[in-house]
């Protein structure tokens, strides 16, 4: 079962798309100052905590937090994760940008696992 710690959770932020099923996905905050989806790859602000649609109140928890994310695919326990196109957790590769730890495994698309939000850094 996916379990949470609440970190750090990002002020005042307003989502600059409709995020209305964007729970648990990995966001960043664009050059409008708003909340989005994570590109692929990307490296990310946090994880949606909540489902708001365009200019309503986003709830990011950031680096140091324990949050659930949605997988894109099969993960393993201690993995290294990046968002896919969608803001999914996949497994890092070579040239992404690293979002976070999973700390259970997930087996497939669509599973919720607690991933610890770390600093961005790229996967050699």
């Amino acid at each position: 079962m996916a379990w949470e710690k609440v970190g750090p959770t990002l002020p005042g932020m307003v989502a600059g798309a409709d995020l209305t099923s964007g729970q648990h996905l990995f966001v960043v905050v664009n050059s409008s100052g708003k909340v989005v989806a994570a590109g692929a790859g990307a490296a990310v602000d946090g994880v949606l905590q909540n489902n708001p649609n365009t200019d309503q109140a986003a709830t990011v928890w950031g680096v140091g937090s324990v949050s659930k994310v949605v997988a894109g695919a099969a993960v393993l326990q201690g993995a290294l994760v990046t968002p896919n196109a969608s803001g999914q957790a996949i497994t890092a590769v070579s040239g992404n940008y690293i979002a976070g730890r999973a700390l259970q495994a997930a087996t497939g698309a669509g599973q919720k696992i607690p991933v610890w939000v770390t600093s961005p850094g790229r996967v050699a």
